[in-house]
């Protein structure tokens, strides 16, 4: 299994880049999964029904599946998130688990920067960050607010982005090896 994430300001194309990274992944074959970190409250269940209403009644955990498809809902309750290395294990297996959010996540990332997007680009502040993915790409070098040290990928092609993306990755054993050395500096 290998780790890449996709981070950037809301409004700058990131779950669009990673749709169209996804389907390039799934053609070449790759069993492909992510992670989305919602900053809100979510909810995939519908107030009323069945299952809603065992999670309400106090159900820790609700299995949810029919022909197509299974969901499985776990309730915090007041706990906090899973770590970072468990939310990975409940996916395994595949080959490839993409990142969005987590922009301080101890992963490399590839950031997803529009200027028009107004924000400053977290690169400056985010080691993790390993290459920018930008409309024009390294054609767009000397329009960015500041200078990038970084590898400038070209939104207008997912192909190259995801085959970059892909050879930036972690393997699951790079991220452990990566989060042991953060928590002992």
């Amino acid at each position: 299994m290998r780790v890449i994430g996709i981070a950037g300001w809301s409004g700058s194309g990131k779950t669009t880049l990673i749709e169209r990274m996804i389907r390039v992944w799934c053609a070449q074959g790759l069993r492909v999964a992510t992670i989305k970190h919602a900053h809100h409250g979510f909810d995939l269940d519908t107030p009323g029904k069945d299952s809603w209403r065992h999670r309400e009644a106090g159900a820790a955990k609700v299995l949810m599946l029919s022909d197509a498809r299974w969901v499985l809902m776990s309730e915090l309750r007041g706990a906090p998130e899973p770590p970072f290395a468990e939310q990975l294990r409940l996916l395994a297996p595949c080959d490839l688990v993409v990142v969005e959010g987590f922009k301080r996540a101890p992963i490399p990332k590839v950031e997803v920067y529009r200027p028009e997007v107004g924000k400053p680009p977290i690169w400056p502040e985010e080691p993790m960050i390993r290459a920018v993915a930008t409309p024009g790409g390294e054609q767009a070098r000397s329009a960015l607010p500041e200078e990038c040290p970084l590898p400038l990928l070209d939104l207008d092609h997912p192909e190259a982005v995801a085959e970059a993306a892909l050879e930036l990755a972690y393997s699951a054993e790079q991220w452990e090896e990566e989060e042991i050395e953060n928590n002992h500096e």
